[in-house]
């Protein structure tokens, strides 16, 4: 235990996801090391970061404006939605150069033991944008986990009855993994050979 506020740095930098004990500290000794200008210049992009970053209206995606690039992207088919869990999920996708359509980020997957249902996700955003019959194609990109089969299950059921071809990254993404460390072929290869989920 250190005293005071290089404590308080630790607590709060070990607050961060897959930083323990040990990587927290490792942090803080680094930046009390590091030249001021650099600290500063890092405190003033987390402080602009949450002032000026939101989500998309449309897609729930990252966004500096109301709708993000992709959503104002004319050269987007608009009859092809990729339902992905999270941001970071839509950077994956965009690396592999193999999808041309538009996104739907539900801010999550299901998982009961952690308190997540269908109503804690964008689910009702994602049927409001396909009610106008624009979308003719659905790819669910769940990660492909417990959690995100169980998103995936859940969605073919909602949507199936609406009429839409409903499909679902091919294997060649290892079961068990998250889609923001695949690598590009992976993912890639996972979006060419995606297959229509059948009940």
């Amino acid at each position: 235990m250190y005293e005071g506020i290089v404590q308080d740095l630790i607590d709060e930098l070990g607050r961060l996801p897959g930083v323990g004990p040990k990587g927290a500290q490792r942090i803080a000794f680094y930046l009390l090391d590091a030249d001021p200008v650099d600290v500063k210049r890092l405190a003033q992009v987390l402080i602009e970061v949450k002032d000026t970053v939101r989500f998309c209206s449309v897609c729930g995606n990252v966004a500096e404006d109301d709708r993000c690039r992709i959503c104002r992207d004319t050269r987007r088919d608009p009859a092809v939605l990729c339902v992905v869990e999270e941001s970071k999920d839509v950077v994956a996708v965009e690396r592999t150069r193999e999808f041309r359509g538009r996104y739907h980020v539900l801010g999550g997957a299901i998982s009961p033991i952690d308190g997540v249902g269908p109503d804690q996700l964008r689910v009702r955003e994602l049927m409001t944008r396909l009610a106008d019959g624009a979308v003719t194609e659905v790819i669910l990109a769940t990660d492909p986990n417990l959690e995100g089969e169980a998103t995936a299950t859940y969605l073919t059921r909602l949507l199936r009855p609406l009429g839409l071809r409903v499909t679902r990254l091919a294997s060649g993404l290892p079961v068990g993994g998250d889609l923001e460390y695949a690598d590009e072929i992976t993912l890639g290869r996972a979006f060419e050979g995606r297959r229509s989920v059948d009940d």
